[in-house]
């Protein structure tokens, strides 16, 4: 990189970065990308951490975005090279005691949904299909709210919606007020089915004891659910995708640059400072992937904050909810389990459950972790092999998943290292209990990346993935906090680009899609909206 002087810089590579760099540059603005690591992406990482040929997603893994996110669309990121493959089982639970697995197919096979609850319930199996059918129809509406920045929205406007939607299946308003679990148990009687819903709910965002956020499962949880897409190649293919994108519009990248401070003067943000003291200049824009309190407080400094801006930063919280570790697996075979004797599509299921045996158990297991102690072992697997064999050497299999874990500062580094020692081998002794091939024998080699470590390597504080806790407080046209949810922040010309802005964490770009939207507004661009999207 020659230049020094642009019109925006964009601090981190994320997707969400990557995402508003391309729009910034396609709107006429020269745009330059920083990234402190060798590689763009962020969460969005595929590597070989255990064995060469052994692909693993050490993040980011479901893709359920990619039919209404508009990068995908507007800058073409199929022509580019990424793939996806829809897998028939979306997700599944699995007990061992060689009860039937309760299995979730794609929508189009919503029938075989059907059939599988129904072995327990066909109650519930009629109102869960009904449920998935109508939250598939909330699709335009959830997509504008994701792909808009936000608004206030009072509970009572909520409810109504949620009512409006489902009010004839015994849904009522005041659902919205509800915790993910209250509401998951008024409406479902059958406990296998609960547990993994349960778990589905927190994975996908919905802390399962947060009051007032039934809306979000009902709605948001329930379109989610088995629309989950596989990235060929690993997901690092869509940072490549998005990578590739951003050179054909034009935008720059510097690579292994960590930015040390955000040059102020006055009021007004006018660059950064990169490998010490090499200064790059922003005539109109400065953007920070980075999460809320290194932007603030550290690369723009107190000294240049209001006592509000500063008190809100320290005040904003990351975790307990969305800290996750990874398992990887490198394996002989793929995981066969008893259950398949009812339904085979459980060797087949894209996301599979393992070690909870009733809803009890996954709310020990979430308690656990939220309150700082290391839960029994059990996870959310899955083993994209099984529909991309580039993923690992022939003949074998790659298989990996999420625990959920305290956030990092909960434990010390020698305990971290211990639970990284031990953790994958209490798993896999559990695992043989519902698999019964999954013995060390089957297993060629394993590694645990911890949410210490992941704080390290992808600046999620705490482990944090959304970095920020989805609380009422932190969500919405609350997130970070009220005077920042417009990705504006009192610094003029300094924006927020990442998921301590609304919506939060997800690989769903609307971070980096809204906020370009306010620096468009605020600099009168006509960059490509595509108004006929309906957002």
């Amino acid at each position: 990189m020659s230049r020094t002087a642009y019109d925006a810089i964009v601090i981190g590579a994320g997707h969400n970065g990557l995402c508003l760099a391309a729009y910034l540059q396609r709107a006429g603005l020269s745009t330059l990308v920083v990234e402190r690591r060798h590689e763009e992406g962020g969460g969005v990482n595929t590597e070989e951490p255990v064995l060469p040929g052994f692909r693993h997603n050490m993040h980011a893994q479901y893709m359920e975005f990619f039919d209404i996110m508009p990068m995908m669309a507007d800058f073409g990121l199929e022509d580019l090279g990424l793939r996806t493959v829809t897998p028939d089982a979306q997700a599944g639970i699995v007990f061992a005691d060689d009860r039937p697995p309760i299995v979730l197919h794609r929508l189009e096979l919503i029938e075989r949904t059907r059939e599988s609850i129904a072995r327990y319930s066909k109650a519930d199996a009629d109102l869960f299909v009904e449920l998935r059918k109508r939250a598939a129809l909330l699709e335009p509406v959830l997509a504008a709210g994701l792909y808009s920045p936000p608004a206030d929205g009072s509970f009572e406007e909520q409810g109504q919606a949620i009512e409006g939607a489902f009010g004839d299946l015994g849904v009522s308003a005041n659902f919205g007020l509800k915790s993910p679990r209250v509401v998951i148990d008024e409406l479902f009687e059958t406990p296998e089915l609960r547990a993994l819903l349960y778990r589905i709910a927190v994975e996908w965002g919905a802390p399962i004891d947060e009051a007032g956020l039934g809306t979000m499962f009902l709605g948001f949880v329930m379109w989610t659910v088995a629309n989950w897409k596989l990235c060929k190649g690993g997901t690092h293919s869509l940072a490549k995708a998005m990578t590739q994108a951003c050179y054909r519009e034009g935008v720059d990248l510097l690579e292994s640059a960590a930015v040390e401070r955000v040059v102020v003067e006055g009021s007004r943000a006018v660059g950064v400072v990169v490998r010490g003291d090499t200064e790059i200049r922003a005539a109109r824009v400065v953007a920070s992937n980075a999460d809320l309190r290194q932007t603030m407080l550290d690369l723009v400094g107190r000294d240049h904050l209001s006592d509000l801006w500063v008190r809100r930063s320290e005040a904003f919280r990351y975790g307990p909810s969305h800290v996750l570790g990874t398992l990887a697996f490198c394996m002989r075979e793929a995981p066969a389990y008893r259950s398949a004797r009812w339904d085979y599509d459980i060797d087949r299921c894209f996301y599979t459950v393992v070690g909870f045996d009733g809803p009890d158990d996954v709310l020990r297991y979430i308690r656990d972790a939220y309150s700082g102690r290391i839960p029994e072992p059990a996870a959310g697997t899955w083993v994209n092999t099984l529909w991309d064999r580039s993923q690992a050497p022939p003949g074998s299999h790659a298989a990996g998943g999420w625990y959920f874990f305290p956030p990092a500062s909960a434990l010390s580094g020698a305990e971290w290292a211990e639970v990284r020692a031990s953790y994958n081998d209490r798993f896999l002794q559990k695992w043989q209990r519902y698999a019964p091939n999954m013995t060390k024998d089957n297993v060629i080699a394993s590694r645990l990346y911890t949410p210490d470590q992941m704080e390290v390597k992808n600046l999620m504080r705490e482990g944090d993935f959304s970095n920020g806790e989805f609380a009422l407080d932190q969500m919405g046209a609350n997130r970070p906090f009220p005077e920042a949810s417009s990705y504006r922040t009192e610094i003029e010309g300094l924006y927020l680009c990442g998921p301590s802005a609304a919506p939060g964490g997800g690989v769903h770009a609307a971070c980096g899609y809204n906020a370009f939207k306010a620096i468009a507004s605020d600099l009168g661009l006509t960059g490509p909206l595509v108004a006929a999207r309906g957002y």
